[in-house]
């Protein structure tokens, strides 16, 4: 443990390079509110943000939505330490509202593979509510192995782990306000991208 909070961000790994600038999310959150407003207007829609990873994101969406909404919390793991999912799926935290009858929009960070959203879609469903969207600021479409609809995306983004705007790495470098690509300083001095 190096702070006495959690384990050390690999010294090897550091975000290197910007991919999206804050000046960039600002604006594309922007347009996703608008866009959530027009879509939910007469209706006051649930977010149902996944911990930890949006929150940041979650927070900067609802000052950009011009309706009333609601927001609630759920957990999920399937990454732990590494820069991979594990596909595994675990909640760690269930929301605290019903959601039954509701307009639920799920607002998630990243979607790579897509079997996390589609886990949390299907336990969604359960609860009855009347319609789910997906609305997610990174979208890893390359890394798909479940088809999943998104009807609110940010930002369509290559096969690289980033890191910054509440997205980390064990913790770490989550409150960089844009996104930054990590990269590994190999041996040799090079340097790649993860």
């Amino acid at each position: 443990m190096a702070d006495g909070h959690g384990p050390a961000a690999p010294s090897h790994l550091r975000p290197r390079r910007v991919l999206i600038s804050r000046e960039e999310i600002a604006t594309r959150v922007a347009e996703l509110g608008r866009a959530i407003a027009h879509d939910y207007q007469g209706r006051t829609p649930v977010l149902v943000a996944v911990l930890k990873g949006a929150t940041v994101f979650l927070a900067d969406l609802i000052r950009a939505i011009p309706v009333p909404v609601m927001v609630d919390y759920i957990g999920l793991s399937s990454y732990g330490a590494g820069t991979r999912s594990s596909g595994a799926v675990r909640v760690t935290a269930d929301l605290s509202v019903s959601i039954e009858d509701r307009d639920v929009i799920i607002v998630e960070d990243i979607v790579d593979t897509g079997r996390t959203v589609d886990y949390l879609r299907r336990n969604l469903a359960t609860r009855e509510p009347r319609t789910i969207a997906l609305c997610v600021l990174l979208d890893k479409v390359s890394r798909r192995e479940v088809s999943i609809p998104v009807e609110y995306a940010g930002f369509a983004i290559p096969d690289q782990f980033v890191v910054g705007y509440g997205l980390d790495l064990a913790g770490h470098f989550r409150g960089l306000p844009h996104l930054a690509v990590l990269e590994s300083t190999t041996p040799e001095g090079t340097t790649r991208a993860n």
